[in-house]
């Protein structure tokens, strides 16, 4: 599979994706997003890919928006259907049932920092920066932005960030709870890769089921998130990963999950 504004590499069980557009610090147009729809899709089918890492090309920018050639819009229909359209291409990333490391190496701004934080982890250089400035051009977040945001941040640090369209540095970015970890900018793909490798090792069946917890769970109330939770438990200790676990816990030995 051939795409024109990613790269992929594979490092067994991990795929690195680069958005490569450099010269306009990896923007997102329609071209890259529907690139980045078709390298998910093929993640989620590979049973072999256990891990993703995303990040950007270069050493300025992660991504630093939507391409603003691509914003302007003559109708609402075709305003919402451009939204819709990144929406669904960030859901992917949240719902691949595999863990997804964002390295961010740079600017992410913008639909940048909408896709940040559709991943699972976020790793950020020290020379990264972050916001939605979407306001500054008249316009809102339309790839969930208003809403992964105040669920990361909370709402009134959200709305900070929203209503005014500042820019925050990654030490900011890590004390809201914006990102997990700050690296040395020349260490982050170190880390992301270790990371993403170490997450590849885990039961891929638990991880997934972990997944599918948190995201559910905090769409709904406590008692109904609780049952979810019971009847995942329930899924993963009949599997062949569970009795594996288990055993190599007792014979004192790393265990070997193998997706069943």
């Amino acid at each position: 599979m051939t795409f024109e504004n990613l790269l992929l590499e594979r490092d067994g069980a991990v795929v690195v994706i680069t958005i490569n557009r450099p010269r306009v610090l990896n923007a997102l147009n329609n071209q890259t997003l529907d690139d980045l729809r078709r390298a998910l899709l093929t993640c989620e089918s590979d049973r072999a890919v256990r891990a993703v890492v995303i990040t950007g090309a270069g050493d300025r920018a992660f991504v630093a928006g939507a391409d603003i050639r691509e914003l302007a819009t003559e109708s609402q229909a075709h305003g919402k259907a451009y939204a819709q359209r990144g929406q669904q291409v960030l859901d992917l990333i949240e719902h691949l049932g595999k863990p997804v490391v964002a390295a961010i190496n740079g600017f992410a701004l913008g639909g940048g920092c909408e896709l940040a934080m559709a991943c699972t982890l976020r790793l950020a250089s020290d020379t990264a920066y972050f916001g939605q400035p979407e306001i500054n051009l008249g316009l809102i977040p339309g790839y969930a932005g208003t809403q992964r945001l105040p669920r990361l941040v909370g709402r009134g640090i959200a709305l900070d960030l929203l209503l005014t369209g500042r820019q925050i540095a990654a030490d900011e970015a890590l004390r809201i709870g914006l990102v997990n970890r700050v690296v040395a900018a020349g260490a982050l793909m170190t880390e992301a890769r270790t990371l993403a490798a170490d997450l590849a090792q885990k039961a891929p069946i638990a991880t997934a089921c972990i997944l599918e917890a948190v995201h559910r769970g905090l769409e709904t109330s406590l008692d109904a998130a609780q049952d979810l939770e019971a009847t995942l438990f329930g899924r993963v200790a009949a599997t062949a990963d569970s009795r594996e676990g288990t055993a190599a816990f007792l014979e004192k030995r790393a265990p070997v999950f193998i997706g069943e």
